[in-house]
């Protein structure tokens, strides 16, 4: 099957070289140190999957229609992905493999006539130089499209992915959409300090600020009338238990989220953006539970706390210390 990937850092970069792998005749978009690596000696994979060499076709847009398009880039990159790439990808499935809340939407608006479908990687993989990545911690990617049943493009996507690593269709997509993001809340805090998300949630003050960012997440996505769908061991009911808890009882989960990572540093996506001179996807994360608040008629003042900071310390180029992040308000 012609597949095309768009983006291959470390979430499209492990697609690519498992489906090519696979015998798939994969066509990868890629820029600048990224491109020049792939052509010269092809896209690396290590890690949890087993080590691979994939010798796709690169090139900065794609050059063919393929028969199925994953859009891999960053959340803040792929409205400018969907435009360039617009011709090859017309009137055909194309997955958005995107953290936050808003992908799909934002897809309609670019490829009116194209089957649209979302998708959630619940694994961890590092960029860890031009043309080469990690698979980090192995985990399933869900597919889906909205709040029901899966559709047939899902269900076709899904068995595409799912004969290289776990993947599923999944109903009630929105709500694994919502339960990923609360997951995804363990980002901010390595992206301003440079540690990793195991170190920041066992430090006592900043574990306090990750875990009440994923509390006000969870709180604002009941607001909004959210049914949480059963991700990386978060549940609706649990999620619901959470919500009601002190502080310091709280801080049991992403305490257990840290165990379950294992001994390998994991930097998460935003830090690995900026140990790369990349934006972060601080306002599609964190800025998306403050839009979801604002638009339910609530306030989210940790996470608003939080992208400010980051806003601050990626303008300034710097990280804070451990003093500085935990000087952040959470009420």
């Amino acid at each position: 099957m012609r597949i095309g990937i768009i983006g291959a850092g470390a979430i499209g970069g492990t697609i690519a070289a498992l489906l090519d792998r696979a015998g798939h005749e994969v066509a990868v978009t890629a820029r600048g140190e990224g491109l020049a690596a792939i052509t010269a000696h092809g896209l690396q994979l290590d890690g949890a999957w087993g080590d691979h060499v994939a010798r796709v076709s690169a090139a900065e847009r794609l050059t063919t229609a393929p028969e199925v398009a994953f859009v891999c880039t960053k959340a803040q990159d792929a409205a400018a992905a969907l435009r360039e790439n617009a011709d090859a990808l017309r009137g055909i499935t194309v997955v958005m493999v995107q953290n936050g809340l808003e992908a799909l939407q934002l897809a309609a608006g670019i490829l009116p006539e194209s089957e649209l479908v979302g998708a959630l990687a619940l694994y961890a993989a590092r960029y860890v130089e031009p043309g080469h990545v990690t698979v980090t911690a192995p985990g399933s990617t869900y597919l889906g499209d909205g709040s029901g049943e899966p559709t047939e493009a899902a269900r076709r996507a899904a068995a595409i992915l799912a004969a290289v690593m776990p993947a599923v269709a999944t109903r009630n997509f929105s709500g694994a959409q919502w339960s990923k993001l609360v997951v995804n809340m363990v980002n901010a805090l390595p992206a301003l300090t440079g540690m990793s998300v195991q170190d920041t949630i066992r430090d006592a003050r900043l574990g306090r600020i990750v875990t009440a960012s994923m509390r006000e997440t969870v709180r604002v996505g009941f607001a909004s009338g959210v049914r949480y769908a059963s991700v990386q061991g978060l549940s609706h009911p649990l999620l619901r238990v959470f919500s009601w808890l002190p502080l310091w009882a709280a801080r049991a989960l992403p305490r257990l989220m840290a165990r379950r990572m294992g001994s390998v540093p994991n930097l998460g996506s935003t830090l690995q953006s900026r140990r790369r001179g990349r934006a972060t996807e601080i306002d599609f994360l964190n800025g998306a539970v403050v839009r979801a608040a604002a638009a339910s008629g609530r306030t989210a003042p940790v996470n608003e706390a939080i992208v400010e900071a980051m806003h601050r310390a990626e303008h300034a180029g710097v990280y804070l210390s451990r003093d500085e992040a935990a000087a952040l308000p959470i009420g």
